[in-house]
Order: structure tokens, then C-alpha cells, then sequence
């Protein structure tokens, strides 16, 4: 039987395994805290340590934290897949369902920004519903302060920009 702290591992791994995309940091964080296994700070040294083993890679965007399964990571799930109680299998499946359904209903915004050659920013503002793009809008920004505020903004105002700009044209 693994440790406790094992099983933790193997859960992430499980569970970066059976989701449709790249999970974030509190998608794994709500699950495994929901559900009582461990605290936070023991959760957070899991995840470290399987990305310090090159198990689970790591990516940043747009001030989050996205995590997905490396084929080193694949290989150790196949070997040690078996220390999972089914039931824990089954609570992963059916939460990654359930987010998966949540996802579909609600919108996304994503919002990213890049340097320019000729030193500012353009920042890149989408609303996504459905997997469709309802707004796809890149604007130029001075700085990357501004590119920053804009992206960091855009989850909480997109709807009263959506607003204003179909007011203008309709």
C-alpha cells in the first residue's frame, strides 16, 4: 500500500491524466481539499515535487497556473495505477465530469499580452462561449504595467466592454 503522501502524487497524476485539457493549479487544489486528503501545504509539496521530477510540466498564463501530464509522468501512472483505490478513481472521473460540464456552460475570457518591436504591448482579449469566439479584440498598451492591469481587469469588465461596443455598432 503507498504512503499517504504517494497516493496524493498518484491522485494528481490520475487526474492530469483523465481530464480533457491541462488542469490549473485550484482545479486540483479544489479537488483534493474538497474530498479532505491532505492540506494545502502538503498538496502544494506534492505538486512541486512531481514537477521537479519532470512527471508534471508546468505553464503560466494570464496569472494562472496550468498543469499537464509529461510521458515520464504517463509511465509511472501505468506502473503504480494499482496503488489507486477504485473508489478514489471514480471520485476523479466524476469531478473531472462535472468541471467539464461547467466549463461548457460557462463563458471563458481569456486575456494575454506580448511585447511589440517597437517597445509596448498588445494585449490579446477573447470571450469564448461554447468554444466559440465571441470577441477576439487585441489593442495596443504602453507599457507592460498597463498590459498587466488590462489582462488582470478584462475577467471582471469584459461584459461592460461586450456592452458598450455593441451599443456603438448596432
Amino acid at each position: 500500500m503507498a504512503s499517504p503522501f504517494t497516493t496524493y502524487k498518484l491522485i494528481i497524476l490520475y487526474m492530469l491524466q483523465n481530464s480533457e485539457g491541462d488542469l490549473t493549479n485550484s482545479q486540483i487544489t479544489d479537488f483534493i481539499l474538497d474530498r479532505k486528503y491532505t492540506n494545502y501545504f502538503q498538496l502544494q509539496q506534492a505538486v512541486s515535487e512531481l514537477v521537479e521530477a519532470d512527471l508534471v510540466e508546468m505553464s503560466s498564463q494570464s496569472n494562472r497556473t496550468y498543469y499537464r501530464l509529461t510521458e515520464e509522468g504517463k509511465n509511472t501512472l501505468k506502473y503504480f495505477s494499482r496503488e489507486l483505490s477504485s473508489d478514489i478513481k471514480k471520485e476523479v472521473e466524476e469531478y473531472l465530469n462535472s468541471l467539464h460540464c461547467k466549463i461548457e456552460e460557462h463563458l471563458l475570457t481569456p486575456a494575454d499580452y506580448y511585447p511589440t518591436r517597437e517597445g509596448s504591448y498588445s494585449v490579446r482579449l477573447r470571450i469564448i462561449e461554447g468554444g466559440v469566439s465571441i470577441v477576439d479584440l487585441s489593442i495596443k498598451v504602453p507599457n507592460l504595467a498597463a498590459a498587466q492591469s488590462v489582462c488582470e481587469s478584462w475577467p471582471y469588465k469584459y461584459q461592460n466592454v461586450y456592452d458598450k461596443i455593441m451599443e456603438e455598432l448596432l
